[in-house]
């Protein structure tokens, strides 16, 4: 996973090309009719129920359009709020204020919606020895806040993209020219480019998995598709030598089955392509 650094700089990358998407030359709309002197004062307000996710991303995308807008927070990011409740106040100027209405609202709407999806994933995987986590399945441009908004609802992170973790999948394996072809090269290369990065493997059946352990080590498992029996099949032959990941398809009603089927990890790609986004509102006060 990338580091502290490495993701505030992503946030910080986000937040100024939304702005300047966003906000363009101005906001037109507040500059002719609000003056740049202008105080004001909003509230966050909760019209839905859920995780709230993305307070820390407000203060952030608030402090970046003006340094001199003051929070007041009354929630934080991973608690559960329902509806008509406040998460924070803000007091400044009203155009700053509005300037950054939408950032905050969409980056926290989705984040939420998010969070909930997560924590009812962790919640039902509670009493297994199975983690949640998220995928690459995201939304292009905003990677960064959907894996922080997983975090946020209790699951873990999986990779944060192509260049920190080795993920050899069906077509990497098939180009290669097999599995133990695909393992081999990808050792030969982390060694000759000086990488220590961590290798997972896709399995689609049991015979590929006997295969990946004989051409191993190697750091994970992906059981893909794999339906219960396989999965149990699968974990008893892999054992501890390394660790295993359930993933194709699984949702809340089919992910506590595979938990008992005693993977490490389940993948699942909805906890971030598929979500409504919880119902938020910035109004002034």
């Amino acid at each position: 996973m990338i580091s502290e650094s490495k993701l505030a700089q992503e946030v910080e990358l986000i937040i100024a090309n939304a702005i300047r998407e966003d906000v363009g030359d101005g906001d037109h709309s507040s500059l002719a009719c609000i003056p740049a002197d202008a105080p004001g004062k909003a509230k966050l307000l909760v019209k839905d129920q859920g995780i709230i996710a993305g307070v820390a991303f407000a203060k952030e995308v608030f402090n970046y359009v003006d340094a001199e807008l003051e929070l007041d927070l009354l929630i934080k990011d991973g608690e559960p709020v329902k509806h008509g409740d406040i998460v924070f106040y803000v007091e400044g100027k009203a155009q700053s204020i509005l300037k950054a209405e939408r950032l905050v609202l969409n980056g926290m709407q989705r984040m939420s919606a998010i969070a909930t999806k997560t924590k009812s994933f962790a919640d039902l995987l509670k009493g297994t020895k199975t983690k949640i986590l998220d995928t690459r399945k995201t939304t292009p441009g905003i990677r960064a806040l959907e894996k922080m908004a997983v975090l946020i609802g209790g699951g873990k992170n999986h990779r944060f993209a192509l260049y920190d973790m080795i993920m050899l999948k069906d077509n990497h394996i098939d180009f290669a020219g097999g599995i133990t072809q695909a393992i081999t090269k990808t050792k030969a290369y982390l060694k000759q480019e000086n990488r220590d990065l961590k290798i997972i493997v896709e399995a689609r059946n049991l015979q590929e998995v006997d295969e990946i352990l004989k051409a191993g080590p190697i750091h994970r498992i992906l059981l893909d598709n794999f339906n219960y029996d396989e999965t149990r099949k699968a974990v008893a032959l892999i054992g501890n030598t390394c660790q295993t990941e359930s993933s194709g398809g699984i949702t809340l009603e089919t992910a506590k089955k595979y938990a008992d089927c005693g993977v490490d990890y389940i993948s699942s790609g909805a906890l971030t392509h598929s979500v409504y986004n919880m119902d938020l509102s910035l109004k002034a006060v």
